[in-house]
């Protein structure tokens, strides 16, 4: 079936006979011509949008299988694809494809499931208040997994605590259906915003969780101990960065809740390798990077920083920082904080992509300044750089990426 979606630049409606002709069997449409007759592979609705939500959440309600909703600022996708391939060791399990986590993204997702499924673990993402509530209502999670709040899409939120209220739909939801909660006990914020709700809690170093573990190494991969009743496993995964084991550790409380043993949710974890530009470690013929360009906000790149700084290696360290997106009116004390930040890192060389980034700079800053990529990729053209450990950080729209071939 085609469904004729609309945005700012795109009406689906223009294209319905067009899929009919390309072999769909229906086209939902909420626009017509009067003069036109109305053919009977048509079904007009009064909103095609709301009619794909409304079909997600009746096929999901006669699957009747268990759904786990996760969200947060950080780590959603990392944590949903880590639960979901170990948790294909036992069940069939539909998952969100890619960052499809928006409100055209979740019913996608629902009606991407059949009834060879036995779990299906949903990506919701938000950028304004009600987001996560509304894709609750479609998607109807019975148990929730928020991974972190942080200072992201403030654009969209207003303020920091409307987006942690925002998040916490998830859970606001889940206790009025009584369903279940995975929460990192070492979260403050997430630890309140849940209690008295049934929990399952997982963390670092605290044997009396559900599930707990201790940091190996991450120089740059991620290494962990956990242990399964009397037994203690290592797991080397392919994560980069320590911030990672809060996804892993999230990763085997609902495995094991799930009753997957412990040598398979090890071995998943063990085999799981980041795609999408998010914490690769890739060396080039020129320099070792850490290419963590998908997104990114205060948090996640503080953190990011902090660990690159901490990597034991004989080889410089420099950095290439993109804007970061969607803070609305705190954009620029973010990037000024950044600024400030970076001035007392040991790295050889600092570049700087992005206007925002440009107008945080003094004069005595030893910053190379880059209003977009392309202006990066012809500097690196003239000026190569090698023998470096290089770490790229920056949100999706800046799309360091692209710079990964010229390094």
């Amino acid at each position: 079936m085609f469904f004729a979606l609309k945005g700012e630049n795109f009406n689906g409606n223009l294209f319905a006979e067009q899929a009919l002709e390309a072999g769909c069997a229906y086209a939902v449409v909420d626009e017509w011509p009067e003069d036109k007759p109305v053919g009977e592979r048509f079904i007009i609705v009064d909103d095609v949008l709301v009619s794909l939500q409304k079909l997600a959440n009746y096929h999901r309600r006669k699957l009747k299988i268990p759904i786990i909703g996760i969200t947060g600022t950080n780590g959603k996708t990392t944590t949903k694809e880590l639960i979901a391939i170990a948790l294909t060791r036992e069940f069939r399990v539909a998952f969100t494809e890619g960052n499809l986590n928006n409100h055209i993204g979740v019913p996608l997702t629902l009606l991407s499931m059949n009834r060879s499924h036995e779990i299906g673990v949903v990506e919701m993402g938000a950028n304004h208040p009600g987001d996560i509530r509304e894709l609750c209502e479609i998607a109807e999670p019975n148990y929730g997994l928020i991974t972190n709040v942080g200072r992201a899409h403030l654009e969209g939120f207003g303020t920091f605590e409307q987006l942690v209220a925002t998040k916490g739909e998830l859970y606001n939801y889940i206790r009025e259906k009584e369903g279940k909660v995975f929460v990192n006990k070492e979260n403050k914020i997430l630890y309140e915003l849940s209690d008295g709700m049934d929990r399952i809690l997982y963390g670092r170093n605290d044997a009396s969780l559900f599930a707990s573990g201790r940091i190996a190494d991450a120089t740059p991969f991620l290494e962990f101990d956990w242990s399964f009743f009397d037994s203690s496993y290592r797991v080397k995964t392919n994560l980069v960065g320590e911030f990672n084991f809060e996804n892993a550790i999230a990763a085997v409380a609902v495995c094991k809740f799930f009753g997957i043993n412990a040598e398979r949710i090890s071995a998943a974890l063990e085999e799981y390798e980041p795609k999408n530009n998010r914490s690769q470690f890739k060396r080039t013929g020129m320099n070792d990077l850490i290419i963590d360009a998908y997104n990114a906000n205060p948090t996640s790149m503080k953190a990011s920083l902090e660990f690159f700084t901490s990597i034991p290696t004989t080889l410089p360290k420099m950095v290439i920082l993109g804007e970061m997106k969607e803070l609305g009116d705190v954009g620029d004390e973010e990037h000024r904080k950044m600024v400030q930040f970076l001035r007392k890192q040991p790295y050889d060389r600092v570049y700087l992509v992005g206007s925002v980034f440009k107008n945080q700079t003094d004069a005595g800053d030893i910053f190379h300044l880059f209003e977009d990529v392309d202006e990066l990729i012809g500097f690196l053209k003239k000026e190569p750089v090698s023998n470096h450990y290089i770490l790229l950080k920056g949100s999706h729209s800046i799309h360091l990426e692209k710079a990964v071939d010229y390094l």
